[in-house]
């Protein structure tokens, strides 16, 4: 909120109060909803644009990845969004992978894949989330006591006494 001054007040985050519950609800939905599709989808399922769907899915990655490095590179204050979504993404890509491999040596791939790289990026992604966070909060916290500290008082600026004149 602007005041007279041209000087922001504290920010206010927005009420919660009715979408923390209705995402509660929503949440404890999910749990016998995905019950019920394992016991009713069919165990295969033939996917007609199934090279497009992974490969939108690997470009989506390649963007988080490459936001996440700009990111880091800008200081930016997007670091934390596109790191939390890129580790989000290498979870999903190590899940898919894993569950749609045919066995052998595909699943064998796939897993350390998994294990070696795409899940690796994530606890990477994650950590750089919350190292964002505390970087915010240390911030916020100096904000904070800049703007509790006493105001100095003014220093009357005196003209400069000019010699020789």
């Amino acid at each position: 909120m602007e005041e007279a001054t041209g000087t922001r007040g504290p920010y206010r985050m927005p009420s919660l109060g009715r979408l923390a519950p209705a995402l509660a609800v929503l949440a404890l939905f999910l749990v016998p909803w995905a019950f019920w599709l394992s016991r009713t989808l069919p165990a295969t399922h033939t996917a007609r644009h199934w090279d497009l769907a992974w490969a939108g899915f690997d470009v989506a990655l390649a963007f988080g990845l490459a936001s996440t490095a700009l990111s880091a590179v800008r200081h930016s204050p997007w670091l934390a969004a596109a790191a939390s979504a890129t580790g989000t993404l290498l979870v999903v890509d190590a899940w898919f992978d894993v569950l749609t491999a045919q066995g052998g040596s595909e699943l064998a791939l796939a897993a350390a894949e998994a294990v070696l790289v795409e899940l690796p990026l994530a606890a990477l992604s994650f950590w750089i989330v919350r190292d964002a966070e505390r970087a915010i909060e240390t911030l916020c916290d100096c904000l904070r006591i800049r703007r509790d500290a006493p105001k100095r008082a003014a220093v009357p600026v005196r003209p400069a006494v000019r010699h020789g004149r």
